[in-house]
C-alpha cells in the first residue's frame, strides 16, 4: 500500500528501544539479586567466623569485609556490623551488611540492600 510505505522503519525503531528497555530492566534485577546473595553469603560466612570459640566479632566483621571486597567491592564493605543476641535461650552471633543497590543506569532503583548472616556461638 502506497500510505504505509516507511513505516518498518518506524515500527522496529519504537519496539527496538523497547525491547532494549526491558533488557537493562531484567539486567538490573539480575545484578541486584546476584549482589544480595554475595553480600548474604559474606555475612553469613563473617558470622561462622565470629561464633567461633577461639574468634571474636572483630574476626567476623574482618572476614566478611575481606569476602565483599573480594567479590563484589571494596565500597561495598563499608557498613559491617558485628553483635551477638540470643535466639530461643542460644546465644548467636549476627553479621549485619549495608551496602547500596547496584545500578545499571540511571533509571535504576537507589537505596541499600540490608543482609544479615547468623551463626550459633561455640562454647567458650
Amino acid at each position: 500500500m502506497p500510505g504505509e510505505r516507511g513505516s518498518a522503519v518506524a515500527e522496529f525503531t519504537m519496539v527496538a528501544a523497547l525491547v532494549v528497555a526491558l533488557f537493562l530492566g531484567v539486567v538490573q534485577v539480575a545484578l541486584v539479586q546476584h549482589t544480595r546473595s554475595l553480600l548474604i553469603d559474606a555475612a553469613a560466612e563473617g558470622a561462622r567466623v565470629a561464633a567461633r570459640a577461639d574468634r571474636g566479632p572483630a574476626d567476623g566483621v574482618a572476614r566478611t569485609r575481606a569476602l565483599i571486597t573480594q567479590s563484589v567491592s571494596a565500597r561495598y564493605a563499608d557498613d559491617v556490623v558485628a553483635s551477638t543476641s540470643m535466639r530461643w535461650g542460644v546465644p548467636v552471633a549476627e553479621m549485619t551488611v549495608r551496602a547500596p543497590l547496584p545500578l545499571v543506569g540511571l533509571l535504576g532503583p537507589s537505596g541499600t540492600v540490608v543482609v544479615t548472616g547468623h551463626a550459633l556461638e561455640e562454647a567458650r
